[in-house]
């Protein structure tokens, strides 16, 4: 057993996943996120086997997260030493089977949790990118692409910037098809690769790498197209998104801070668009939206 060391850092919601990608990147681990709900905070925290040196916190903070104005001018961040304990063991307590309806299962490689009847099974270890199920706009898309499922019926589906690949993996192991599902950074489409792979769908999905912002809209229509994304992108795709839905289909929009929904929400229903499902949970706020004239609605909250 060795002593490790937890640099965490304080941040705003708008700096959350750029403070995860430069707290991997400069020191070569998995960040993890907590978020304290009595105190309405989020930290970002890595663990270390030595305490980080000035220099490396010196160019974090060079290239960090710029706040915002008005938050102060640096985020705020403290060093712990942790007591001895066996932290590969440990740290997996805090990644737990997630159950998603009765219709599906995600769990860590180490967990020995059995699905139920007709429960399709995810199994998927935290790692570099987004999305083990943990956080709530990734739990929203998955609810949804569990209740929108049509037995015996064929549904095709994308992924719009799929991270760890969890939306496309859950939807190939619940039968929609065909799955397709992309990202703009390689190391993400990589990583979601090996995870279709370990749940022995990989040949059931395409994966590719491709920039939304680069490329025109394909001829290609979805029944259900879930995109995981920044509101700014959600604004600025919002037709390449809604040219690839089919009629009778459903956008899932997640990712979106809770006071930006609202312009995304505008944007889309002038579009012809409509919402019929949302939740806030925290300072996010997700959507489902369907055509005005299409559908029936299969979640009310």
């Amino acid at each position: 057993m060795r002593t490790l060391f937890k640099l965490s850092v304080t941040v705003q919601p708008e700096t959350e996943e750029t403070t995860v990608e430069l707290l991997q990147e400069l020191f070569q681990t998995p960040a993890c996120v907590e978020m304290d709900m009595e105190s309405n905070t989020t930290q970002v925290s890595v663990f270390l086997k030595n305490r980080p040196s000035r220099a490396k916190l010196r160019s974090f903070f060079v290239v960090g997260p710029v706040p915002s104005p008005g938050l102060g001018a640096l985020p705020s961040f403290s060093i712990r030493k942790l007591r001895p304990e066996n932290w590969a063991e440990s740290w997996k307590r805090h990644f737990k089977p997630i159950e998603i309806g009765s219709g599906l299962l995600i769990k860590p490689s180490w967990s020995r949790r059995k699905a139920k009847r007709n429960q399709a099974v995810i199994v998927l270890d935290p790692g570099l990118s987004f999305g083990t199920g943990q956080h709530p706009t990734t739990h929203f898309c998955l609810e949804q692409i569990v209740v929108f499922r049509a037995a015996r019926k064929r549904q095709s589906f994308l992924d719009v910037g799929t991270g760890s690949g969890i939306l496309a993996i859950a939807a190939a192991k619940l039968g929609y098809a065909p799955v397709e599902a992309f990202d703009f950074d390689p190391d993400a489409v990589r990583i979601a690769r090996a995870n279709a792979a370990q749940n022995n769908i990989g040949r059931k999905i395409r994966l590719f790498q491709k920039d939304i912002t680069a490329q025109p809209a394909p001829a290609q229509k979805y029944d259900l197209i879930c995109a995981n994304l920044i509101s700014d992108l959600l604004l600025a795709q919002r037709q390449t998104l809604v040219k690839q839905l089919k009629p009778d289909g459903r956008l899932i929009m997640a990712g979106i801070l809770r006071l930006q929904f609202g312009d995304v929400q505008k944007a889309y229903e002038n579009a012809g668009l409509r919402l019929f499902a949302s939740r806030v949970e925290n300072e996010w706020q997700s959507g489902a939206f369907e055509f005005h004239l299409g559908g029936r609605k299969f979640l009310k909250n």
